[in-house]
This record gives C-alpha cells, sequence and structure tokens, in this order.
C-alpha cells in the first residue's frame, strides 16, 4: 500500500528534494504551509522541480499547536518530517525570540500533534551542524558535544533533545539528521554558496559590478541538499530510530566556494570579491567537519554528488535564470 508522509518546510529546499524522493517512491505527500501574502510564489521550488501539482498542501505554522493537530488528524501520516524553520542564522541574532517560537518550541508542538494524532508515524527532525558551533573536536560526530553559537543553533539544540526525550520518553520512532551545510540551485539566496554563485552569474552577464561577504577563511563541509534528503528517507526506513550525521567529510573555505564559482564563469574571484563588516556574524563558527561514518555504515548513505559538481550545477542554473530574464 501506499504510504503517505507530511513534511513541515516543503516549500523549502529540502522540502522540495524531500517531496520529489518521496512522489518517486510511490508516496502520497502532503506539505504543511504558511500563510502568506506572496502565496503566489510560496511554491516556487515546487514548480522548480516539476511536483507542484503532485502535493497537497496544508495552511499551518509551527507556532499553532492546534492546526497542526488538525492537519495531522486529517493527513494521517505514516511520516512525518519536520524540515521547517527560521533557518537563517544571521537573522537569529536579528530575530531571537521568534527564531525560539518557531526553531525550537515548534518543534514540540509538531512532536506533540504527532504524539496525539498519528503515534506510530515515523518522525524526523531536521539538526543542524551548527549546534556544533565552538567546535569540541577537530570532526564531529553525534558523540562530539555541542557548542551552539548562534540564538539559531541554540533553538536547533533544544530541538534535537526534545527529540531526543520524546523517543525516549513516549516511545516514539522519532530520528535526527545532524545536517552539515548543504545547497543547491533551490537554496536561498540568502545563503553563501548561492550568495557566491548567483553573483559569478550576475556579474558574467553584467547585471553587477561585485559582491560583498563575509570572513572568506570560514571552513565549512557542503554537501547537495538532493543527496542529504535521502538520509532522512533512510533513517524512517530503519527497525530502530536514532540520530545520524548527514555530511561528506570534506571541508573547502569559503574563498575556494569564490574561486570555483568564479571559474565557472571564467572570471578571477579576486576581482569581484569584497570583504565588509556588516557580513560579518557576532560570533563566528570558523570551522565545520563532519564525520558521516555512521550514516554511511547503519545507513548504506553516501554522498553522490561532489563539491565541485555542485557549485558548476548552481552556477549554470543561476546563469539560465538570469538569461531568461534579459
Amino acid at each position: 500500500m501506499s504510504r503517505t508522509a507530511l513534511i513541515t518546510g516543503i516549500t523549502g529546499q529540502d522540502g522540495a528534494y524531500l517531496a520529489k524522493l518521496l512522489l518517486e517512491k510511490g508516496y502520497s505527500v502532503h506539505g504543511v504551509v504558511r500563510r502568506s501574502s506572496h502565496s503566489e510564489v510560496h511554491d516556487h521550488r515546487l514548480r522548480w522541480i516539476g511536483v507542484e501539482n503532485d502535493v497537497q498542501l496544508h495552511e499551518g505554522n509551527l507556532t499553532d499547536l492546534s492546526g497542526l493537530i488538525r492537519t495531522v488528524r486529517d493527513v494521517k501520516p505514516d511520516e512525518v518530517y519536520n524540515l521547517a524553520a527560521q533557518s537563517f542564522v544571521k537573522s537569529s541574532w536579528q530575530q531571537p525570540i521568534l527564531t525560539g517560537q518557531v526553531t525550537a518550541i515548534g518543534v514540540t508542538n509538531v512532536l506533540e500533534a504527532v504524539r496525539l494524532e498519528a503515534p506510530e508515524a515515523r518522525f524526523y527532525q531536521a539538526s543542524s551542524s551548527e549546534m556544533f558551533g565552538l567546535i569540541q573536536e577537530a570532526q564531529q560526530s553525534e558523540k562530539t558535544p555541542f557548542y551552539p553559537r548562534s540564538p539559531y543553533a541554540v533553538a536547533k539544540l533544544y530541538g534535537h533533545w526534545i527529540t531526543v526525550n520524546y523517543r525516549e520518553s513516549f516511545g516514539m520512532h522519532a530520528s535526527s539528521g545532524i545536517l552539515f551545510n548543504h545547497e543547491s540551485p533551490l537554496r536561498g539566496l540568502e545563503f553563501v554558496t548561492r550568495k557566491v554563485t548567483d553573483a559569478a552569474a550576475r556579474i558574467k552577464l553584467g547585471l553587477a559590478p561585485y559582491v560583498e561577504l563575509g570572513n572568506l577563511e570560514a571552513k565549512r563541509d557542503w554537501g547537495h541538499a538532493r543527496d542529504y534528503v535521502k538520509a532522512m528517507w533512510l533513517m524512517l526506513q530503519q527497525s530502530t530510530p536514532d540520530d545520524y550525521v548527514v555530511a561528506t567529510g570534506k571541508m573547502f573555505t569559503v574563498r575556494e566556494l569564490c574561486r570555483l564559482a568564479f571559474s565557472a564563469v571564467d572570471l578571477n574571484y579576486e576581482d569581484y570579491v569584497r570583504v565588509a563588516e556588516a557580513h560579518m556574524r557576532p560570533a563566528e563558527v570558523d570551522v565545520l567537519l563532519g564525520d558521516p561514518k555512521k550514516a554511511s555504515e547503519q545507513l548504506g548513505w553516501t554522498p553522490e554528488t561532489t563539491f565541485e559538481q555542485m557549485i558548476e550545477e548552481m552556477v549554470q542554473a543561476d546563469l539560465a535564470r538570469h538569461k531568461r530574464n534579459l
């Protein structure tokens, strides 16, 4: 029989790729979307990958428990993927209370709705490598202590531990994926990878003179969202729930990201990238490098797209977008 999945944050990068993956596997896919005055564009990522007519959307908000209960009651999901969050780290310093309400307490609301209305459903929580923050080990695994360095990371840490608590308190099949940075052509323009690939495309086409960035020496473990949503699905196929680091085990600087993106359009990044204090974090996370050994051994998961391939794909997608508008 066909399974039913409910995805919060379905109109985001990960939600769109996950929806596509689940549809390919024969699922009935439902998504929770916030009401917006820009409703005509809220599903643009679903449209970009061609699944907007294949998913059923339900208006809702992570801060509204009663609405989540009604949605879970109506959908009767077999699997619930909680991907929704206020997910831009920089904004979390400007909106710390909102970030806590959505990214932290919102997880409890979804868990409560599932516990009350679909206790047999399997639950996935989108945890984040930002929880490691000021790293306590050179390579971060499921056993590495957390040291969050932003309101976003603190909120994610609450969401992570409340998921563990519901698993241990109520016997729920609840798993967390501690995902390291993952990108794609669907990434929002506010995130550094997409900001860089979009800038390279616009500068190549004469639409912008330069781009301003923050710390070029920050190092990250970057993978492709299309690969990472497969790990999410695999976690919910296990007989026992658990937490997994999802990462490539390789690290690049923002400077290397710039070099690759601008090289893809035959430009030298040094001529167009400017460092601006306004883009520096109040508390920087200098290095994040994941250890995906557990995910590899227990889930059979390995990333399929290299960092170089991903940046090339993103630049070409941004070039195509801007050329259509010329």
